[in-house]
């Protein structure tokens, strides 16, 4: 059997403690697999007295992740620790840079950096491999990569926020409100202290811009995604999407269309008969349109120790087989201009929540504003005779150009008996 692959391991959180415990574990598996042993050699991490229920005792410490990369015995630094500056970028452009392999599971790196380290790594022969950084177990990087590759992907979606899909499947479930439902996610460790980065969208985002990427050979183009978080979902939207037929998801999209790539994150509603509707609680899934196979559904767990642990482990198990492929599927000098569509450009159909005192002539109000921007209404749900009460009234509308509902919004919100500002979801079908 042919020497070990040694390997260097840069934070030792949830993940990074599950990485170590899982080479650990399936030792003799994956060496069988490879063909040779994989060795934990270093660990880097902030505080060395923490117990983290996995054996490091042999291997050696760095108190700097930076320098481990540089100096540590090992072949393959796998960084763990998350953001996309400071010491994780660092950390991977040293150990490019010192003729090592990197695995990461940093999407927020990937999606602002990806096609500089990617060039780095390029230049020396060496491996970047990210299977981690989106959808956690879901092994999507690879089957874009290389079991799609073959195909021209047309278009690729998803739910990319485990924290996102656990708030939205509760409320629905139990009827409770957005900010109860939050409060129960931190409570059981599905959302952060600080959830912005979840319930913002921005998580989604990052895994977006690099799926995008990798499907579309293109450039990856954070900042050319559209972001709406969850944040004005209320417990009466996801009520009437039942009645109407749909599910509210918070979905990640990106098409690719001769005028450019749209990319965008922001809560929709979809046919509750849609497979991506069944997708409950913190699983993730993702759905890819490919020329030649079709329509192709992943769907599993998106985060936590296991789930992420195995897609870290089989990306070193790759480079230990000597498996590599371009960081994105091609050279990353052959990448297309990003080229990304502002929202404007979408053409569908949308969702309309009003609430408005129930007095003679809104309806007719409201019509006119559509009817003046071309929009036609497609169903109307008002309930409520009480003309000193609000009451909701509920639309959904044709497809039409995204320019057009946002006009025709403006103008519905200005009239004198609209109390809130018009709450719109977009229905995808």
């Amino acid at each position: 059997m042919a020497e070990a692959l040694k390997i260097a391991v840069a934070g030792l959180g949830t993940v990074g403690a599950g990485v170590v415990s899982l080479l650990a574990r399936q030792g003799d598996l994956i060496a069988m697999r490879c063909g040779r042993p994989v060795t934990v050699t270093a660990v880097s991490a902030r505080d060395r007295t923490r117990n983290r229920d996995c054996d490091i005792s042999g291997m050696a410490w760095y108190d700097n992740a930076v320098d481990m990369a540089r100096e540590a015995d090992c072949d393959l630094v796998v960084e763990l620790i998350g953001g996309s500056e400071g010491i994780a970028k660092e950390a991977c452009e040293a150990a490019l840079d010192a003729g090592r392999h990197v695995v990461t599971a940093n999407k927020a790196l990937i999606a602002v950096h990806g096609a500089e380290l990617a060039r780095r790594a390029e230049a020396k022969g060496l491996a970047l491999n990210y299977e981690a950084a989106v959808a956690g177990g879901i092994p999507i990087i690879k089957a874009l990569r290389e079991g799609l590759a073959g195909n021209r992907i047309l278009s690729v979606q998803g739910i990319l926020n485990g924290t996102c899909n656990y708030i939205l499947s509760t409320m629905r479930d139990t009827g409770r409100a957005y900010a109860d439902v939050l409060a129960e996610a931190q409570h059981l460790g599905y959302a952060e202290a600080d959830p912005t980065f979840d319930v913002d969208g921005i998580d989604a985002a990052h895994k977006l811009a690099i799926l995008a990427a990798l499907a579309f050979g293109r450039d990856v183009d954070f900042d050319g995604v559209h972001i709406e978080g969850i944040g004005r979902i209320a417990a009466a939207d996801i009520q009437y999407a039942e009645e109407l037929g749909y599910r509210v998801k918070l979905l990640g999209m990106a098409s690719d269309g001769e005028d450019g790539v749209m990319q965008r994150v922001h809560p929709v509603l979809v046919p509750a008969d849609a497979p991506i509707a069944g997708v409950e609680g913190v699983f993730n899934a993702v759905v890819t349109e490919g020329d030649a196979v079709g329509t192709s559904v992943l769907e599993g767990r998106g985060a936590g120790a296991g789930p992420t642990a195995s897609a870290v482990v089989g990306d070193v198990m790759d480079i230990a087989a000597g498996r590599m492929a371009p960081v994105f599927g091609v050279p990353v000098d052959r990448l297309k201009p990003a080229s990304s569509l502002p929202i404007g450009h979408r053409h569908g159909a949308y969702y309309v929540r009003l609430r408005v005192f129930d007095r003679p002539g809104v309806i007719a109000g409201v019509t006119a504003a559509l009817r003046d921007e071309n929009v036609s209404m497609e169903s109307i749900i008002q309930r409520g005779r009480d003309p000193n009460e609000p009451v909701d009234v509920v639309l959904t509308l044709h497809e039409t150009d995204e320019a057009r509902m946002t006009r025709a919004l403006d103008r519905i919100g200005q009239l004198d008996a609209v109390i809130e500002p018009p709450h719109m979801i977009r229905i995808e079908r």
